[in-house]
């Protein structure tokens, strides 16, 4: 079960102004990597659920961030049908992002107060989004549209909140055009994940690019 209403866990997301995306089918290597996050300053991670047995992990990790970080708010994306969301929600998921915009997951996630924020690529499917309720909209894939796509998103819906996934990473240029454009949120995930030489993930890279991203954010909204 959720330990944080959607409410709450909107109000995280606008208050960091990123959510780190991360998947990878090895708990071990998950908590160091969410660890290094949070060393980082992140307070919300989307896992994405995309291998056999992910639900595994994250029930694990759901046990592990409770224990080790208090505080962090444990997600997850990739979902695609509303069984697997009320899984992942029965494991603890405190929030719940699609590829795409599906009524059967806004009412599994609407029943139990959870945040869920749905890919959507058109005005359109934003407004039936928050016609189901959607608190935040997730821009996917972020690079095809862009800022200028958000800007005219937030001319005739200036109360949208968006948070772009896929094309965002933890540099000044490219977080000042989303932020600049009216995004409430970013989603970042393999530029923020940092890999050494050898392909293995570096924690103390991901920490400092982390809190790099995060210290620019803040900066921007000055």
């Amino acid at each position: 079960m959720a330990q944080y209403t959607r409410i709450e866990v909107a109000q995280v997301m606008k208050d960091t102004g990123m959510v780190p995306l991360f998947y990878h089918s090895d708990l071990e290597v998950s908590k160091k990597v969410i660890t290094a996050c949070y060393k980082g300053g992140a307070r919300l991670l989307e896992f994405t659920a995309r291998g056999d047995f992910a639900h595994e992990v994250f029930g694990e990790l759901v046990k592990y961030v409770t224990k080790e970080l208090p505080g962090m708010v444990m997600g997850v994306g990739s979902v695609t049908d509303a069984a697997a969301a009320s899984r992942f929600m029965a494991l603890g998921a405190n929030f719940i992002v699609t590829p795409v915009l599906r009524e059967d997951i806004a009412i599994a996630c609407n029943r139990r107060k959870v945040l869920w924020s749905p890919g959507c690529g058109t005005l359109t499917e934003i407004a039936k989004a928050e016609e189901l309720g959607c608190e935040i909209v997730k821009l996917f894939p972020g690079d095809i549209y862009g800022p200028q796509f958000v800007k005219g998103i937030k001319g005739p819906q200036p109360w949208t909140s968006i948070m772009p996934t896929g094309g965002v990473s933890p540099t000044k240029e490219n977080l000042e055009g989303w932020f600049n454009a009216g995004v409430t949120c970013v989603g970042m995930g393999s530029k923020l994940m940092a890999k050494d030489a050898n392909g293995n993930f570096d924690y103390d890279k991901i920490e400092s690019a982390t809190k790099n991203a995060l210290n620019i954010i803040k900066a921007l909204r000055k």
